[in-house]
């Protein structure tokens, strides 16, 4: 089977010198691709090809990447901004004021982004690339990772969803081999029916009752949705064994077995063709929920 998941976690792991870090990437259901990125400051360079990595392997799916950097670069120290602190404490001294507040106390401030930085040397262009290269390695290994993560949950969703499809052929099997569809227990219901009335009243038109017997047979008639039944389930087998993503074509195909199920339902003459229908709409409405989770 070559069905795959949307819902999927992987983790790759790599390091150049004193520098080591880990990608993330998390996956859940989704109407499309979207991708999402967590990068650390001086990173955005990556987003762009690592987009074009997560894009070139998925179709569907809420994807966030998140990359986390630990290690100290050679030379590095902390510095205190006084240009930023100042900024800050005039805009925190105004607020004060204006709502009777305390001060902000001394580790709130230096909590705030940019009156703290990190400086040390500046490593070269070459340096630069060839991490950047190592990051985007350690991120085809996730890349990898979440599509293997993602098609384990495949083969698992494609053995539900064959149970379910060989549970509403076996459903449709039993609606046609239904003894209340044959010629003549539907004559027999009719005539009853039609022999009650005349009792009631012996006014009746005979034809115009024959007429109209034949016209509840007709609408009574199953045949076709079972036929559609059985075709839908053939195409959704079809849709498993198919090698590309087929998530939204069997959420239609769903929406159809569901149309299907509540025709049957509309049309049963006898309790044995309304459980069967009730029994199809249950078995239906699981294989839904599963379908949802199908890139």
């Amino acid at each position: 089977m070559a069905l795959n998941s949307m819902t999927g976690f992987a983790r790759a792991s790599g390091g150049a010198g004193a520098l080591t870090w880990q990608w993330e990437l998390k996956s859940v259901n989704g109407k499309g691709l979207d991708i999402r990125f967590r990068l650390p400051p001086g990173h955005d360079h990556l987003e762009a090809p690592a987009r074009s990595a997560l894009t070139a392997a998925f179709r569907r799916g809420n994807i966030q990447a998140a990359l986390t950097i630990t290690g100290e670069t050679a030379g590095e120290t902390l510095l205190l901004n006084e240009r930023v602190l100042e900024q800050v404490l005039a805009a925190a001294e105004a607020l004060r004021q204006r709502l009777k507040a305390e001060p902000l106390r001394v580790e709130h401030l230096l909590g705030l982004r940019g009156v703290l930085e990190l400086k040390g040397e500046a490593p070269d262009e070459a340096a630069l690339q060839a991490r950047a290269v190592a990051m985007l390695a350690t991120l085809a290994e996730a890349v990898t990772a979440l599509a293997e993560a993602r098609a384990a949950e495949g083969a698992r969703l494609s053995d539900i969803l064959g149970t379910q499809l060989d549970r509403i052929a076996q459903l449709a099997s039993a609606a046609r081999d239904a003894p209340a569809r044959t010629a003549e227990a539907i004559r027999a219901r009719l005539a009853e029916q039609v022999a009650r009335l005349m009792d009631v009243n012996s006014g009746f038109d005979e034809q115009r009752l024959h007429q109209e017997a034949m016209l509840i047979f007709t609408r009574a008639d199953i045949q076709e949705e079972l036929d559609r039944l059985f075709s839908h389930v053939a195409a959704a087998r079809d849709l498993m064994a198919a090698h590309e993503p087929a998530g939204r074509k069997f959420d239609f195909l769903a929406q159809e077995f569901n149309r299907e199920a509540n025709t049957l339902c509309s049309k049963a003459l006898d309790r044995g063709l309304t459980a069967i229908g009730l029994d199809l709409k249950t078995v239906i409405d699981q294989m839904r929920e599963q379908v949802q989770n199908l890139e």
